[in-house]
């Protein structure tokens, strides 16, 4: 069985289609007379804003015209090769065509691709209803990324052959009947050639320019009118029903984000990188194969009312191709400012025959209510208020450290990243940011106050991003905390929306709007986080994947560089205390099963994630299946032996005192008496499943032993001194 690697895509087109199953059509593709002043002002903006500008001219005209094939057809199964040699006549005229706007080489290109996806498709149809013969031990090549294209009718018959056998024995071994399994693929192969059949002038202008944009950048990129206008609404409602952004990759819509107090955070089963193979409404509906289907078609069979049940067949982001999809059970519901405010916990860690007391501040974004501040509201809600207030009772309750949990922090407000590191220094700078003209400004803590001066240590993982980044690193650079975890994700830079109806001629037909990165974050040190992340003190076991994850998986990102260093007084000193909690930690690390379990999995994913190749054998599948489940058992059971009393002694005890989320559900359970939902609901700084919090929890805790030590011993050495 082989790992499918998951691949990211920096855009997420919103278009609107039909779920009605119509035969292919005829199409009339050809450029509307707006988008050539478009197209002439994007150039101009790209090249004189960008804070990377690069010259239009005919080398990056060669890369555009790859980069626009390899948008439509990525995996080579449309093409072939003799399309791509009568296309290579366009290849030095891009560049022209976008400064001009005479983009029709591109709808030409499209026009061709559509034909050739038609003939798949016909083609797909008659095999299903051939059948196939599943003894044969054949192999499907399932990655075509790094191959040529196909040259003969022939061999591209014999791949989509495979192709369509390898969909069908992945839901034979799903259980699925014969007669359904065609419906199921014949509807979706229909589907697929419909959704691009249906494709119109606005979706090829903007495929086509953002092979143009998203080149320069991976952040950069152009909104067609429709999808410009209907950019807040979408981003709004995909936050509703079950509280996750949606992206796609290949035929297949992914989990971009879990939104936390969300339903599906909730829940806990719904992961980053899941695939939704399958729709289904309340808690026993017919499931709808989804697979092909559009974003925005698959948002709709998912959202609905609150209170109302979806299940949703998913395929992890790691599970190997043909593992069979497992279904999860949402409820519905509204996502609430209140509920992804930052949240806190007490926590009572054992160390040696003392408890330390370690408080835990879980913070989903870094939010600010723009409109209720401006209004002049006194109790506006924002990420520093919520915060200063947490820690202010931690003081009262003699909380003796800290924990901030960045995980999945995906960024926010660059203000309340800048005020919410300052309830932790005295004052001085926090981050430096450099525009595309070089200009280089500082944006400071100005307010002495400092609401925390205890041991500090900050939880990432790969999805703590942008504000998260800015706030860790300038703690990490004022030697004011220790950062733990996984490296972050590495974006460094700052984009804004420009409307190009600004610069139209006229308003006879709007020109929608441009992502531009105009700008880049510097650490105080002079570093950036851009591309590099932020680097642990403590850097935690690479979990399975993390390696397609990132800004640096971008092959056209920003790369990591340095300016000079900011004026700052260090507000802490760690250098001694770090290689002893490193040390502390090594050996916990060997004698935790959860981290022996994540480097598993680790050298698993990497020893088949390069093999492209899956058997087309019933019995092999099957017999690789059966190895996966008791893969799956054996880990299990590995679990239910670990009883936390019989770990070794390093590994101390960790458990909740007071958790701000319980009585929430408190509340919630008094409002709709419903104990058996509330019981289920899962938070993701959950300390009974957690083992990664636990671990944050005892290096905080051996931070405040080696400080009293520390401390202690000055004391010591001044007694020592003045006899």
């Amino acid at each position: 069985m082989r790992i499918i690697p998951s691949k990211f895509i920096a855009l997420l087109f919103v278009l609107i289609s039909s779920n009605v199953i119509a035969k292919p059509i005829a199409v009339d593709l050809k450029p509307e007379p707006y988008q050539k002043e478009t197209s002439r002002w994007l150039v101009r903006l790209l090249e004189q804003l960008h804070y990377k500008p690069m010259k239009l001219n005919d080398e990056f005209s060669e890369k555009i015209f790859d980069n626009y094939l390899e948008t439509l057809d990525p995996n080579k199964v449309y093409f072939y090769a003799k399309d791509i040699e009568g296309f290579q006549k366009y290849k030095n005229q891009v560049d022209d065509a976008i400064k001009s706007g005479d983009v029709e080489l591109a709808f030409n290109i499209f026009t061709l691709y559509i034909k050739r996806i038609q003939e798949r498709t016909n083609y797909a149809l008659a095999v299903l209803e051939k059948g196939f013969d599943f003894t044969i031990n054949e192999e499907y090549y399932w990655d075509r990324e790094e191959l040529q294209y196909i040259e003969t009718e022939k061999e591209l018959d014999d791949l989509w052959r495979k192709r369509v056998k390898n969909d069908y024995l992945n839901l034979k071994l799903a259980g699925k009947e014969e007669n359904k399994i065609k419906d199921i693929l014949s509807k979706r192969y229909k589907r697929i050639a419909k959704r691009v059949s249906e494709s119109n002038n606005e979706d090829v202008f903007q495929y086509f320019i953002n092979s143009y944009a998203t080149l320069i950048e991976p952040h950069t990129s152009y909104l067609a009118p429709r999808t410009s206008e209907n950019f807040k609404i979408n981003m709004s409602l995909s936050l509703q029903g079950i509280g996750a952004l949606l992206g796609t990759e290949d035929d297949h819509v992914t989990i971009k984000k879990v939104i936390k107090g969300g339903p599906a955070e909730k829940q806990g089963d719904l992961k980053r990188g899941d695939k939704i193979v399958a729709v289904g409404q309340g808690d026993a509906g017919t499931f709808i194969d989804v697979v092909g289907w559009r974003v925005d078609d698959v948002v709709e069979k998912i959202r609905g009312d609150k209170g109302t049940m979806v299940r949703l067949s998913v395929l992890g982001e790691d599970d190997l191709l043909g593992t069979k999809p497992h279904t999860i059970l949402i409820t519905r519901d509204k996502v609430k400012l209140e509920e992804q405010a930052a949240q806190h916990q007490i926590l009572k860690v054992k160390s040696g025959n003392n408890e330390k007391k370690v408080g835990v501040i879980n913070l989903p974004a870094f939010y600010l209510d723009f409109d209720a501040k401006a209004r002049g509201e006194k109790d506006y809600r924002s990420t520093t208020r919520d915060v200063r207030k947490i820690l202010n009772q931690f003081n009262s309750d003699g909380v003796e450290a800290l924990i901030m949990d960045l995980r999945n922090n995906g960024g926010g407000s660059l203000i309340e990243a800048r005020d919410l590191t300052g309830l932790f220094i005295d004052k001085g700078p926090v981050v430096q940011i450099k525009n595309s003209r070089g200009n280089i400004s500082v944006d400071r803590d100005t307010d002495k106050s400092i609401s925390w001066n205890k041991p500090v240590v900050i939880l990432t993982n790969r999805a703590s991003a942008s504000a998260s980044e800015i706030f860790a690193a300038a703690l990490q650079d004022y030697g004011r905390a220790v950062v733990v975890g996984e490296r972050s994700f590495g974006k460094g830079t700052v984009q804004s929306l420009i409307p190009l109806d600004s610069y139209a001629s006229n308003n006879e037909h709007a020109m929608g709007q441009l992502k531009l990165t105009l700008s880049q974050f510097f650490r105080i040190n002079g570093g950036s986080t851009q591309n590099r992340g932020v680097i642990p003190d403590i850097r935690f076991p690479e979990r399975a994947g993390s390696d397609s994850y990132g800004e640096s998986e971008y092959e056209n990102a920003l790369p990591w560089t340095s300016i000079k260093r900011s004026n700052y007084n260090m507000q802490g000193d760690l250098t001694r205390e770090i290689p002893q909690l490193r040390k502390s930690y090594k050996e916990r690390e060997l004698l935790n099963p959860e981290f022996s379990f994540i480097k598993e999995d680790y050298e698993y994913y990497n020893d088949l994630k390069d093999d492209k190749t899956i058997s087309l054998s019933e019995e092999v599948r099957k017999a690789e299946t059966k190895k996966q489940e008791e893969r799956k058992i054996a880990r299990k059971q590995k679990r239910e032996a670990i009883v936390e009393g019989e770990l070794d002694p390093l590994i101390t005890l960790v458990s909740v005192v007071y958790n701000s989320e319980d009585d929430a559900k408190e509340d919630e359970e008094d409002a709709k008496d419903d104990e058996d939902e509330l019981e289920n609901t899962k938070n993701n700084s959950e300390p009974d499943g957690d083992f990664v919090l636990k671990e944050a929890a005892r290096i905080v805790a051996d931070l405040v032993k080696l400080k009293h030590e520390k401390l202690v011993a000055k004391t010591h050495d001044k007694v020592e001194n003045k006899l």
